[in-house]
Order: structure tokens, then sequence, then C-alpha cells
């Protein structure tokens, strides 16, 4: 997947300017794609210079004036050609899974700490996905919304986003129980 593709998505419901696709990548494209705002704003004038998104200039009283964009037919037909491809199996590279990796070789103490670390961000993010998802089902429960939301993509991205935290938030535990006994049977002998 290109930014491209992350970038024509996140304008797929509204007009947003650079501003607000950024804050959108932030909020919920984060989970599955990462870029840096001027990352975004670069992409966002290519789109528009190849047709993909059109642009158009709002003036404001008392603050700059700012560009709005939306998806062209060419950009949807974009984004449908993408969709038909095969999707490519994404690879994880992860320090901390590089550290444990080499944890018979490593302070056990350091390695606890940074795994704890790592727990509190899972649990802190997974907590932040559970109330995005609630905001977005407003007052259907989940099986509803799945049946007739307005939307069901942005909230199948930021559920898996969720899951990928709360995995992360027990494959970290699971690790600190196997150090700590480790360490424990170690002393014993």
């Amino acid at each position: 997947m290109a930014l491209r593709h992350a970038v024509l998505a996140a304008l797929l419901d509204e007009e947003l300017s650079g501003y607000q696709v950024t804050k959108a990548f932030a909020a919920g494209v984060a989970n599955f794609w990462h870029a840096l705002p001027q990352q975004v704003y670069a992409e966002l004038a290519r789109l528009e210079k190849e047709g993909l998104v059109a642009g158009r200039e709002v003036v404001q009283e008392a603050r700059p004036n700012k560009r709005l964009f939306h998806v062209t037919g060419e950009g949807l037909a974009e984004l449908e050609s993408f969709a038909s491809a095969a999707a490519k199996p994404s690879f994880l590279r992860e320090d901390l899974l590089v550290q444990v990796q080499a944890a018979d070789h490593l302070d056990t103490d350091v390695l606890i700490e940074r795994l704890t670390e790592r727990f509190a961000f899972a649990e802190a993010k997974a907590a932040l996905f559970d109330e995005q998802l609630r905001t977005m089902r407003g007052g259907c429960d989940e099986a509803e919304f799945l049946l007739r939301g307005a939307r069901v993509g942005p909230y199948l991205t930021c559920r898996r986003g969720r899951d990928f935290e709360r995995a992360n938030r027990d494959w970290c535990r699971d690790v600190v129980e196997v150090l700590r006994a480790r360490r424990e049977v170690r002393a014993e002998s």
C-alpha cells in the first residue's frame, strides 16, 4: 500500500483540509499507516496534480485561508484498482522483539522495564480505540452497528487497531511472567 491510498481513503466521506487529513491519520489511520504531516501534505499535492483529488480554497476571516480536498472520480477509480489487487502481507519490525530475542544475554530487569512500558502504552492505546469505537457506534451495540452502521470500514480498522494493541499488551504481560519465573529458577540454583 502506498500513502496515496491511505490519503484517498481518508477523504472518502467528506472534504478535508490537509490539517484535518493529518488529524484523521492520527485518530484512525495511524493503527495501520504512519505518516508525518509533511508527508501527507506532499501526497495531497501529488494527488491533486494527478487529478485524483481536487482542492478548493476557503477564505477565512482572522485565519489564513485553507484548502479543502475531496476525492475525484479518478481517485475513486484508483482506490477501486488498489482494492482489486491482492493484498501483500505486512511484516513486523519491532525493536522490542529484537530485545526479547536476545533476552538470554541481556539484563532481565531492564528488559522487564521495557516490556512493562510497552504494556502500559498498549493498554492505553487499546482504551483509546475502545472509546473511538463507542463513539462511532453512537447508541448502537456492536452487532447492530456492524449490520446497519453508515460506515463500517473505519470501524473495522479501528477494531483491528484495538485488537492489535490488546495482543501486544497480553504478549508483554506473558513475556514478563516468563522472564520473572526464569529469574526465580536461576536464583534458586
